[in-house]
Formats: structure tokens, C-alpha cells, sequence
């Protein structure tokens, strides 16, 4: 899918209609020390095999692609809708 690099969106700290620059989301790094890791490492310890099952039956074919628009006059950013597509390509107009 094809998405434009720049697009006039309402911005709710402007409060008015301006232009916003479009990127992907990404994921940020995981961090080591946060609640989940502790407890699956805690779960691992002095234990043969995996604690958790890992589910091998995937449906989805493709994860959402998130765009993340930051406004040019106060560079506040929010997330656009988000569309499960293969590939969402940004392009300029």
C-alpha cells in the first residue's frame, strides 16, 4: 500500500489543521530489567525445558503497519490508523 510522506492532519495540541510528517513505528529495544523478562526468566530457572508454550500456529500473514505522524509546528506526534498489509510504502505527492 502507498502512503504519502506528508499530510494535513488535525493536530489536537495546535488545535488546527497542519502539515505532519509521516514515518513507520517501530518497536523499541526491549528492556531486560522489565516485569515480563524477570518473570519468564525467574519461570526458566532450574527447569528442564521452556515454561511458556510457543505457539506455532500462525493465522495472520501479515502484522499491522503503524504510521506515526509528527506535526511540523509543535512536533507532538500520534498514531495514524493502522492497516494489515504486507508492505505500506511511504511515497511523495
Amino acid at each position: 500500500m502507498k502512503y504519502p510522506r506528508t499530510v494535513n492532519r488535525y493536530c489536537p495540541t495546535c488545535r488546527s489543521h497542519t502539515k505532519h510528517s509521516v514515518a513507520l513505528y517501530k518497536k523499541g529495544k526491549e528492556r531486560m530489567m522489565n516485569q515480563g523478562r524477570r518473570r519468564v526468566e525467574r519461570k526458566k530457572r532450574g527447569y528442564g525445558s521452556f515454561p511458556k508454550e510457543i505457539f506455532h500456529k500462525n493465522a495472520k500473514l501479515n502484522k499491522r503497519s503503524t504510521p506515526l505522524l509528527e506535526c511540523s509546528e509543535c512536533g507532538k506526534k500520534q498514531y495514524a490508523k493502522s492497516y494489515r498489509v504486507k508492505r505500506l510504502e511511504l511515497q511523495e505527492v
